[in-house]
């Protein structure tokens, strides 16, 4: 401890990075009032006066637990440290939105059934994700960082990278002057006039830009007072509904054990960038929150969020979490999360995800040994198979909504094999993309081991995967009795090798043989263009 040092909770800096997790909440709330509201036909009392109060708690109360840790490690290191950043959990979110709430409303056609399961399952959901404190000290300290991180830079370049960027060229018009604005001040890091916080300039251009094109308005939808308050009653029919029907746990456990790893990762990430965090407080903490949330309302689990080198780099302190544990609540309590929707174009908020993607694929590329991208590459893959499997779906949904008669569903044999003729490998994408982010971590792990000559810890690593998919967590759709079809005998085979071949060779299997390719020389150092 250093007693003599005091840690700033608030920095000028806390100004863009508060705009960066801002518009990242905002976007994963307006999404899930949107299905809710649209697909599942949830009236707006219970999204407006139910989903989003119980969300704004849960919000709340992480941001208290992570300020404070991100204090302790302040006062423990003796220097700024960054807090965590924190909200719902992006991919969970769409798990629990169409893997539980939606079966359960296209089942029986009631919304507040559905929601009741929502949160049930988000109660139950939150144990499941405490839990894994118990084990995620121990599988930090196994798990090598380029496993880790490499599966995390795979979601953020395809979710938080690709897609935004891909917003931004449907309206260039805003978009572009919107990302100008980060390249600049966010990813260049030189000034604006009068040292203006980059992600609040961009924002405010993108909608300046927006109004005058007629891609933004001001709507009072929504507006009123919705004060977050406690559904005993609700929250137990859900859970006993859920209990009638346990086949939504087959959906349930194996998404709260990726909530977990995701916040193992997240902690990880942290790390790499040099502010250290318990990573078991970390998880009890998300576990409680999303308890904390479904008994207010919310379905959706909460989680430490990707993206803390990215605010770390732009110098936020814990202002920047403080700021969005006030605005998200009070937007929420008074119904100005769909004011908001209305006034901020996707194509301005876009970049400013675009910059936390980049920022967690360059930090991670300084925080590993160099001969270790190939394990962050390899992590990366399996969640490029999720984004394919994810846009083919929408595909066959687009073509069925514009009056296409007689569609095969995704996974239809005659159009696995049709694909399979065009190149696009179907069944594969779809084993790869089940589980994707411990996928990710398994096969990163196994890369960065092997590259290390632990060949007993790449043994562990495969014989972990095979276990796994043999029940259902990984390249399966659902939870099941052992089997060893699909990967699950690859797995075997593959770690059997890595045991059985090092024994064969003795000491001869530390020995590495000539590159394949020679590497490059350095290239020569440039002074900066004046």
């Amino acid at each position: 401890m250093t007693p003599s040092y005091s840690y700033k909770l608030f920095e000028k800096s806390d100004y863009s990075a508060f705009w960066a997790l801002f518009t990242d909440n905002l976007i994963n709330l307006l999404v899930l009032s949107g299905v809710c509201r649209f697909v599942f036909g949830m009236p707006a009392e219970i999204v407006f006066g139910r989903i989003l109060p119980g969300a704004a708690v849960a919000i709340v109360f992480g941001i208290v637990i992570y300020t404070l840790l991100a204090r302790r490690a302040a006062a423990r290191a003796g220097r700024d440290v960054t807090a965590l950043p924190y909200g719902i959990s992006t991919p969970v979110m769409f798990v629990y939105l169409f893997g539980v709430i939606g079966p359960i409303y296209w089942a029986t056609s009631d919304p507040m059934l559905a929601w009741q399961v929502g949160i049930g399952a988000g109660f139950i959901g939150g144990i499941v994700a405490g839990l894994g404190a118990i084990v995620g000290p121990m599988l930090k300290a196994v798990t090598p960082r380029a496993g880790m991180l490499g599966t995390l830079c795979g979601i953020a370049l395809v979710y938080i990278g690709a897609v935004p960027l891909a917003e931004v060229f449907e309206q260039p018009l805003i978009g572009f002057a919107s990302l100008a604005i980060i390249l600049w001040g966010l990813v260049g890091r030189f000034k604006l006039p009068f040292d203006m916080p980059a992600g609040l300039v961009a924002l405010a251009v993108g909608v300046v830009i927006a109004m005058i094109l007629g891609e933004s308005r001001i709507s009072a939808d929504g507006l009123g007072f919705y004060p977050p308050m406690p559904y005993f009653g609700d929250l137990v029919a859900g859970i006993q509904h859920l209990w009638a029907n346990p086949e939504l746990f087959l959906v349930l456990i194996p998404v709260q054990i990726y909530n977990f790893i995701e916040t193992m990762n997240n902690v990880e990430s942290a790390e790499a960038a040099g502010d250290e965090y318990p990573v078991a407080l970390c998880q009890v903490t998300d576990g409680a929150g999303t308890m904390i949330g479904a008994l207010f309302g919310s379905p959706f689990p909460t989680t430490a969020y990707i993206g803390h080198p990215a605010y770390k780099r732009m110098g936020a302190h814990a202002g920047y979490i403080i700021g969005v544990g006030v605005v998200i609540p009070l937007a929420a309590i008074f119904g100005l999360l769909a004011f908001l929707g209305d006034l901020m174009p996707v194509a301005a908020a876009a970049p400013v995800l675009v910059f936390v993607a980049l920022s967690l694929v360059a930090n991670t590329a300084q925080s590993v040994r160099p001969e270790h991208m190939a394990a962050v590459g390899f992590a990366m893959l399996p969640h490029v198979s999720d984004f394919l499997i994810v846009k083919w779906g929408s595909l066959i949904g687009a073509l069925g909504a514009t009056g296409v008669e007689g569609l095969p569903s995704l996974g239809d044999p005659a159009l696995t094999a049709a694909l399979l003729q065009q190149g696009a490998h179907y069944s594969g994408h779809l084993a790869l993309s089940q589980g994707a982010i411990l996928t990710g971590l398994i096969w990163g792990a196994i890369v960065a081991s092997l590259i290390d000559g632990r060949f007993k810890v790449a043994a562990g690593f495969t014989l972990a995967g095979a276990a796994m998919s043999s029940v259902g967590i990984i390249h399966g759709a659902s939870l099941q009795f052992p089997s060893l079809e699909g990967p699950t005998g690859g797995y075997l085979i593959a770690g059997a090798f890595f045991l059985i071949y090092p024994m064969v060779l003795g000491d001869r299997a530390g020995e590495r043989g000539d590159p394949v390719v020679d590497e490059p020389a350095p290239a020569p150092s440039r002074a900066p263009a004046e």
